[in-house]
């Protein structure tokens, strides 16, 4: 069986809206729109989309938070929403912007209330929480109220509230957000350490691509509710019109390359960049150019994720 289990569910909510000075107007909105997929134990999926592409209201069914419309959602073989409190001691969940910590309360008293919560046993819970204190640098932090964390700090102290009482599955909204450089690399660095040590589920939704190209072995994309790609990041390269760039360096400056199959989208003295579509291969075009043409060095660009995923939502080619 596996970890989490979604059979063409949807959700959809009624909205009024205003038509003249005191008549409103019903309608439907689907948020989420028949969608399917399963998660086995131990990945790291990426669930990505635009602001309201329906991810939030896929992981509050996954919580149970909501009921869906039609469908049925699975969880560690439960149903969400039938056995919450069954469910809650499966899952942790760290809601961006909401914090799941007692404002006034020091983080170290926050983890002790949940620490009783969840009925964690002394030793699991002392040897998880020297563990998350140290990876994530929360040490001078523990005795200081919520309400004076900085975003960036409080992110921290949610995702170790998340996952004190070793969870199966752990559901992340924007885990970054809010984190210097060094902090993002930290929180990287831990949550691929998590899975990898413990095998703990993750899905993660972010706006930050990076998190997702340095976690994620897998990643959906969600766009008007409905699933519109799941699979490998390697795969979202081939779709559409996206394109590679190869970067010739020539011996001395020369007319633009002609290679079957290429479009020379710039050139900068004997440097020129070409660019293909990348579901072709670029070993006969490297090999064509290396034969016709006083060669130096040539590398291949692949499009970036952003650009991938920016087209996804658009519908527009990109190059690199």
């Amino acid at each position: 069986m596996s970890l989490i289990e979604l059979d063409a569910v949807e959700r959809s909510f009624v909205v009024r809206r205003k038509a003249g000075r005191i008549r409103r107007v019903r309608s439907v909105v689907e948020a989420v729109a028949g969608i399917s997929f399963t998660v086995e134990r131990g990945e790291v999926v990426g669930y990505i989309g635009p602001n309201g592409a329906g991810k939030s209201t896929t992981i509050k069914m996954l919580t149970g938070i909501l009921v869906p419309s039609a469908g049925s959602v699975r969880v560690a073989g439960v149903d969400p929403s039938r056995q919450r409190v069954q469910l809650a001691r499966r899952i942790g969940v760290v809601f961006g912007q909401r914090t799941t910590l007692w404002w006034d309360l020091p983080l170290r008293d926050s983890f002790g209330l949940l620490r009783r919560i969840y009925r964690i046993p002394d030793d699991r819970y002392h040897a998880n929480l020297a563990k998350y204190v140290d990876a994530l640098d929360l040490g001078p932090l523990l005795d200081v109220p919520v309400r004076q964390l900085s975003l960036g700090q409080r992110m921290r102290g949610d995702i170790t509230a998340a996952l004190l009482h070793d969870p199966d599955v752990v559901y992340l909204d924007e885990p970054t957000i809010g984190l210097d450089v060094v902090s993002k690399t930290k929180v990287r660095e831990f949550l691929h350490e998590l899975n990898e040590e413990r095998g703990t589920t993750v899905l993660l939704t972010t706006h930050d691509l990076t998190d997702i190209e340095q976690l994620c072995s897998r990643v959906m994309v969600i766009d008007r509710g409905k699933l519109v790609y799941d699979g490998g990041l390697a795969g979202l390269q081939d779709l559409g019109d996206t394109e590679r760039t190869l970067v010739v360096d020539l011996a001395e400056p020369a007319p633009p390359v002609d290679v079957p199959g290429t479009r020379v989208l710039r050139t900068d003295g004997p440097r020129q960049w070409l660019t293909f579509p990348a579901r072709t291969s670029a070993a006969p075009l490297v090999a064509d150019i290396a034969a016709r043409y006083p060669l130096v060095d040539l590398s291949v660009q692949e499009p970036d994720i952003e650009d991938v995923i920016a087209q996804l939502y658009a519908g527009t080619p990109v190059a690199s």
